[in-house]
């Protein structure tokens, strides 16, 4: 983009941008033509895509700032009063809005509800920081048309987002998403009052306590054995840490009046959208838990357990035979949650057409434990509004029951009260599975093993690679359009047996391109290579990050069920994994 134009663009942002300390930013960046940073702000507008909005924060048309979100709002506003012509002509509209930690997300938040209110839409604010999934339970008990919730989840400080969602409280999916998007890029005007006129024309009400103890007590309600919580919760001992984050005030609450003994990281129990003891607060990321895992071995903890700054995310570590503490990944807990939810409902009775549900690159340890309950496996793109969405036609059309949904990212649902991932009722579950499980004498760690000498060792690995600034889009297209057109006939020595390309919707063997099979599947960019032996690879670009991510996801059967076949297992898989993931960084490394 030239210099004129680039220019150009910032002046039309000055002009626009009402908030002074974000217009400031990009008045002195003019005043000094850095065309550098000046370029990265405006070489292209943060696009309102199909979960929203996410980028790093700051002036310019690239950016998370007060004037990206007002007209993201208004599309919104205005494709709600569309959507809900009768509703609409009533006065009877509503959303909810939440917010996280990050630094501005509470102005953010304000600016979005008095937006909604300006445009004859109640809108219910909480008066503090709160969860995702608490934002998508007020949704359903508001009984709410759609619903905000300002975070950048996981990602770093500099980052903030915006996330949108519909009336069964899930984030909006087609055809909304695209309904939406042409709304907000529409936008020529927005609307918008004062904080204190919107409260008092009765279109903004303060929410807090009253949605609270509500979720707390659905959260709790999951719950499949309180009785052996009463008798045995004081056995057990959970640090914990909410990653600077939202979750401290329901973690500590719904574990604390079950009797569980919660010891919260203390540099890490405030919200601090700085994150200054965790440069990514994430619990898929082990130095992240470092506090944590310190804390758990110095107070002999069972676990230790983390939720990200939106607590929709939850991660866990447990001691082994010597006390030091061992991370779990997503798919291994996803995997204990999935059986242990199984085997509880087994025994009070399994409901009518039982269902899990997982993203396209969780593990399939889940499909075999599925399949010796008797429970359907269904598949989904990545994101848990996918997840959500199928959850939605079972409950419209009562064909099954849903009992678990799961991503590998961390992210896991028990209940049907939220759409959406939740690390609060997580925490909960796991802390009961964990009693559960040692009242048998037997701790988590063994039971995965266990589980791995049953149903076969399963190792996942996922390698990301970044790709910022103007040209990186431009560099991730090249690499799928590459893996596309000239395939991949093996990788580490197996061959590859089928190609999925969500993209085009279709699978088919490589062997016989031209016999293509129809996929169910909304059309992602997503890539899935099946190879012989049972192991699946995916690549898919982010979208809401400048990165591209492959998954390798592998089974290695244990011979002889014993400890000595799963060594050899592990060992087998390791050496496996390993060749993939050296052919995969180079291809990453060609594209630079």
């Amino acid at each position: 983009m030239e210099k004129a134009e680039i220019l150009e663009r910032a002046k039309k942002y000055i002009a626009e941008e009402k908030d002074e300390k974000f217009r400031k930013e990009v008045e002195e960046l003019v005043a000094k033509e850095d065309m550098k940073e000046l370029e990265d702000r405006f070489f292209q507008s943060l696009e309102f895509g199909t979960g929203g909005l996410r980028g790093v924060m700051g002036g310019g048309t690239n950016r998370m700032n007060p004037l990206e979100i007002n007209l993201a709002t208004q599309g919104l506003a205005n494709y709600v009063i569309k959507a809900f012509p009768e509703k609409a002509k009533k006065g009877e509209l509503s959303a909810v809005v939440a917010y996280d930690s990050r630094n501005n997300s509470d102005v953010f938040a304000e600016a979005t509800a008095r937006i909604f209110a300006a445009n004859g839409i109640k809108a219910y604010l909480f008066t503090g920081l709160r969860p995702t999934p608490e934002l998508s339970f007020a949704i359903r008990e508001l009984k709410a048309q759609t619903g905000v919730v300002v975070t950048a989840s996981h990602n770093p400080k500099q980052y903030n987002g915006y996330k949108a969602y519909w009336d069964n409280g899930a984030q909006v999916i087609e055809p909304h998403d695209v309904g939406i998007i042409k709304e907000v890029n529409a936008v020529t005007e927005v609307k918008s009052v004062t904080k204190e006129e919107a409260i008092a024309s009765g279109k903004l009400v303060l929410i807090d306590k009253e949605i609270d103890e509500k979720y707390w007590e659905m959260c709790k309600r999951q719950l499949f054995r309180p009785d052996l919580i009463r008798e045995k919760a004081k056995e057990v001992k959970i640090v914990y840490t909410p990653l600077h984050g939202t979750g401290a005030m329901h973690v500590e609450k719904v574990l604390g009046d079950l009797g569980l003994k919660v010891i919260t990281v203390p540099e890490q129990r405030e919200p601090d959208g700085n994150f200054p003891t965790a440069d990514k607060p994430n619990p898929e990321e082990a130095p992240a838990l470092k506090l944590a895992v310190a804390l758990g071995e110095k107070e002999k903890a069972d676990v230790v357990m983390a939720t990200d700054p939106d607590a929709d995310r939850f991660g866990t570590a447990f001691p082994d035979k010597d006390g030091k503490f061992v991370l779990v990944s997503g798919n291994q807990m996803g995997a204990l949650l999935c059986e242990y939810v199984l085997l509880s409902h087994k025994e009070r009775g399994m409901p009518k057409n039982p269902a899990c549900i997982r993203s396209i690159v969780t593990s399939p340890f889940v499909d075999a434990i599925c399949q010796k309950y008797g429970v359907e496996l269904l598949e989904c793109l990545t994101g848990f509004k996918w997840i959500a969405a199928i959850e939605d036609e079972f409950e419209k059309d009562g064909s099954k029951s849903y009992v678990f949904g799961l991503e590998e990212s961390y992210g896991y649902k028990v209940e049907k009260e939220v759409m959406d991932k939740d690390g609060v009722s997580a925490a909960a579950m796991c802390s009961e599975m964990t009693l559960y499980w040692r009242s048998k004498g037997i701790s988590l760690l063994d039971h995965l093993n266990d589980m791995y000498k049953e149903y076969g060792y399963f190792e996942d690995r996922s390698i990301s690679q970044y790709f910022p600034g103007a040209s990186g889009k431009t560099v991730m297209d090249g690499i799928m359009t590459k893996l596309r057109t000239e395939g991949l006939k093996t990788l580490g020595g197996k061959t590859v047996l089928k190609i999925r390309d969500i993209g085009t919707q279709v699978e088919f063997d490589p062997a016989d391109a031209g016999k293509k099979t129809p996929l169910p599947f909304p059309k992602s960019n997503v890539l899935q290579f099946f190879l012989d032996g049972g192991t699946i690879v995916s690549a898919r670009p982010s979208g809401t990050e400048p990165k591209i991510k492959f998954y390798i996801n592998s089974r290695t059967p244990v011979a002889g069920g014993n400890d000595a076949g799963l060594d050899a297992a592990r060992k087998e898989a390791g050496v496996l994994c390993d060749k993939i993931a050296a052919e995969i960084k180079a291809i990453l490394d060609a594209a630079n």
